[in-house]
């Protein structure tokens, strides 16, 4: 696999391989948003609203991406976003991806819904920061043990996705008949059937070795009476959920806590004020409300009212380099990426997340060039133009600003 995905330019590329490899069904799942998919197409519309004005005659050839995130060094401003279905794109792909997330230097973060164990990973996964995504369960005692449990394995960040209290509604997982645990149907038999590579390289393998795969970070009692539901309704959420279950969580935690699925800036401050060491703005990748705001969208008015304690970071729609350029302008200190190096592990294990983030690293990397950034600190608003969209914080957040373009003249 690691030739078919070395011949692919670009995220587009890998999405057109992953199409071919894997079931249709599944496909589908990772790819595709929730309802009329408003959202979904509004996160990758909002990119093109915004247009870069760059700056010329500033030499450029000693550019990095690297940044300091929650106190770690990292080579590029990406983290791997929590993607559940890792493990049905390739065999034991949260491993691959986080092989290839140790390789590029940035943290890989493990769903609640994976398929693959947090103690295999955090074994296989090589010297890498690892986040742990979680759901609270309508049980509380079972996630405070799951909470237990990541820590015990050596995760060092607390991931708290808020914006699923309930499953999206996600119509086409219902007719393509794709569940977890797999079942079978007349639709999805004869989708499989289509995908040899993936029948014999995933499936088999999972029943030869494991069984079906489950959800391998649920307690013993509960997964192996999970029965099977469509993807997406298939795991446990939680409708009671409030601010105090995050002070909770945060008294448990002993390191960093993130707060996943903030789109309104009292929100994030209410997050800040629980204890949050970071905010996710997010919109699910438009797989849950559809309609809401892109987290571009959203983005100015959270680093205006968080970004001075604590940490933004941002996710959803991202597919180029640019789209990461001009998030990181905004005031996020780094981009989740999800769908992309989805796409990548399903089209060639971790060959292609591989591929996936060295596509992201050199398009951040030209980009920065053509726009005159040495470093990602350097990246601000006033590399943008887009007339109809809020792009700056207010002059109190952003001290630096004049003072980067004072030293910029005294070069010239």
């Amino acid at each position: 696999m690691k030739q078919a995905t070395a011949k692919a330019y670009n995220i587009a590329d890998l999405r057109k391989l992953a199409l071919k490899r894997v079931p249709r069904g599944l496909f589908e799942f990772i790819d595709r948003g929730t309802e009329d998919e408003v959202s979904l197409r509004n996160n990758r519309a909002i990119f093109e609203r915004i247009r870069f004005r760059p700056r010329t005659l500033v030499d450029v050839s000693g550019r990095s991406q690297e940044i300091t995130l929650f106190g770690h060094t990292q080579k590029m401003p990406i983290v791997i976003a929590p993607t559940g279905t890792a493990g049905l794109m390739w065999y034991r792909g949260e491993i691959a991806l986080a092989r290839a997330a140790a390789e590029a230097g940035v943290p890989f973060t493990l769903a609640t819904g994976s398929t693959t164990a947090m103690e295999k990973v955090a074994a296989e996964a090589g010297n890498i920061p690892l986040w742990f995504q979680l759901y609270m369960w309508p049980d509380r005692n079972l996630s405070h043990q799951l909470v237990e449990r990541a820590r015990a394995a050596g995760f060092k960040a607390l991931v708290v996705t808020v914006d699923g209290v309930v499953p999206g509604n996600r119509e086409y997982n219902l007719r393509n008949g794709f569940t977890i645990p797999f079942s079978f149907t007349r639709r999805n038999v004869s989708d499989v059937l289509m995908h040899p590579r993936w029948l014999l390289g995933v499936l088999a393998r999972y029943v030869l070795t494991t069984g079906m795969p489950r959800y391998e970070n649920y307690p013993s009692e509960i997964k192996y009476r999970i029965t099977a539901r469509p993807m997406g309704r298939s795991m446990m959420r939680n409708d009671t959920l409030t601010w105090d279950d995050l002070r909770m969580l945060r008294k448990m935690w002993p390191h960093m806590l993130i707060v996943k699925g903030i789109l309104h800036p009292q929100d994030a401050i209410f997050a800040a004020d629980c204890g949050a060491d970071g905010v996710v703005v997010s919109n699910h990748g438009g797989r849950n409300l559809d309609g809401a705001i892109s987290p571009i969208e959203a983005l100015p008015e959270v680093v205006d009212a968080v970004g001075k304690r604590v940490t933004v970071l941002v996710d959803s729609g991202f597919r180029r380099g640019a789209d990461v350029v001009k998030a990181l302008a905004m005031g996020a200190k780094a981009v989740q990426i999800g769908r992309s190096t989805l796409y990548g592990v399903a089209a060639g294990g971790e060959a292609g997340a591989r591929r996936a983030l060295t596509i992201f690293r050199e398009e951040i990397d030209r980009v920065m060039a053509l726009l005159g950034a040495r470093s990602i600190a350097e990246l601000n608003p006033e590399f943008l133009h887009a007339p109809d969209l809020p792009l700056r914080a207010t002059e109190a957040e952003r001290p630096g600003l004049k003072l980067l373009d004072t030293a910029r003249v005294a070069e010239r």
